[in-house]
């Protein structure tokens, strides 16, 4: 007798490729086989995101897809979880009949429990308005896919930016115990993950909802002293919950890499009154110095939104003025587009299509500019690259300051430090020679 298959499908942030490992992982420890393709599975989930209409569009049209497959195979079960599954289910039950279950992450372990046993256990899950399954005791897994690994350590999110929809799907935050999280590490670990992410919507905020209100500070010096375990991240930072115990956290333990995404969003104080993001452009800029102060070699990326309804060309131009001025490592930047259900959705769109995109094109080439600056400084130098995959002939792998690195050799470096220095430099990547 064969094995029962699954396939899962994927969209979205790394929250949800790590809830998806996590799903992997679980559904072969109970004897589930990969599918060859999607229509020849037993088992079919949906991870869905919708942080943009076109997302969720995408989605609506993945679930679509599968009625033909249902009608073909009755006994297929198709689940959906993810931001697509929000309070109503009864709705999306109503709307997607060929689907079976809709459920959270949270439910995503008591799902797990049940799936020995789907096919008479369907109707449990099927169309459920609200969530009667409480959380397991046991702990979410990790990514444990290759050298390195997202760990989740809090769900949710309490900010409620005007722009973003993250809050009304994913909830209010939820911070996982530091003990479980430990405990994923070193299992990780002992599979030979060498780098762990440290996930959450504001992962600055760990912590708060805990009993002894234990913070990132503290879990990071935690996760620091899981043996061999070489480097730890974290994201998304959030400005105004980045504190000065955290940035000594990062100056002080030696496996936390140098290495911090910080979202401003925009340089106009207006604009960011208008998003609800909680902070000044005075105490963006205060909080870089402070960073850079104390933690040597930083490498900083933001995340930039340009487009935002009445922001005018001098609003746009602070944002740009910010960005020449602190000089990111990356910055990552996005045209405004209204999301259904947020703040933002009831404000005029008021920049035009074409001024969005020329905003967007002047950031981009701003900040090509400055990278390729930034990474020149690199020439000369020899780093430490933990090489991660082979790709075109060449390792590749990325420095504590997250720069991505690629150079020849004929050993086998996946899982290893290299010593690699640079050659060439580019605004993305750079390229070098392995040192003895």
């Amino acid at each position: 007798m064969s094995l029962p298959t699954y396939a899962i499908w994927t969209i979205g942030c790394q929250m949800n490729k790590a809830d998806s490992a996590r799903l992997i992982e679980a559904l072969e420890d109970r004897g589930y086989a990969p599918a060859p393709a999607l229509e020849e599975a037993d088992v079919v989930i949906l991870n869905t995101c919708v942080v943009r209409e076109s997302a969720e569009r995408r989605v609506e049209g993945r679930l679509n897809s599968l009625k033909g497959l249902k009608r073909r195979r009755p006994e297929v079960f198709i689940g959906v979880m993810g931001c697509f599954v929000g309070a109503d289910r009864a709705a999306l039950a109503r709307r997607f009949p060929h689907a079976d279950a809709f459920f959270t992450v949270e439910e995503l372990d008591d799902f797990l429990a049940l799936v020995p046993n789907l096919a008479t256990l369907l109707p449990s899950l099927a169309g459920q308005q609200e969530s009667s399954i409480t959380r397991s005791a046991s702990s979410p897994r990790a990514d444990a896919v290759g050298i390195t690994a997202y760990v989740p350590i809090i769900y949710g999110c309490d900010n409620f930016c005007s722009y973003c929809i993250v809050p009304y799907r994913r909830g209010r935050e939820r911070s996982r115990p530091p003990a479980e999280i430990v405990a994923d590490v070193a299992s990780l670990v002992s599979r030979g993950v060498r780098e762990v992410t440290l996930l959450g919507q504001n992962v600055d905020s760990y912590g708060h909802d805990l009993p002894d209100r234990l913070d990132l500070a503290d879990l990071l010096a935690q996760v620091h002293e899981v043996p061999d375990l070489w480097r730890i991240r974290f994201l998304t930072s959030h400005p105004k919950d980045m504190s000065d115990r955290l940035i000594d956290a990062v100056a002080a333990l030696p496996k936390v890499c140098e290495a911090i995404n910080l979202p401003v969003q925009a340089g106009d104080d207006d604009v960011l009154h208008a998003m609800r993001r909680g902070y000044t452009v005075a105490h963006y800029r205060d909080l870089v110095a402070r960073m850079r102060a104390r933690i040597p070699d930083l490498a900083l990326t933001t995340d930039v939104i340009v487009g935002f309804p009445g922001e005018t060309d001098q609003q746009f131009q602070h944002t740009y003025d910010l960005l020449a001025q602190t000089r990111f490592d990356q910055v990552h930047v996005a045209a405004y587009s209204p999301r259904s259900g947020t703040a933002a959705a009831r404000l005029p769109d008021d920049v035009q299509p074409e001024e969005k995109e020329r905003r967007r094109v002047a950031v981009e080439e701003l900040q090509t500019g400055i990278a390729r600056t930034i990474n020149a400084t690199y020439l000369g130098r020899t780093v430490e690259v933990l090489v991660e995959d082979r790709h075109q002939g060449q390792w590749r792998g990325r420095t504590r300051t997250d720069k991505l690195v690629f150079f020849a050799d004929e050993e086998d470096w996946p899982g290893r430090l290299a010593r690699v220095e640079i050659i060439h430099a580019g605004p993305w990547s750079l390229r070098g020679q392995l040192q003895t």
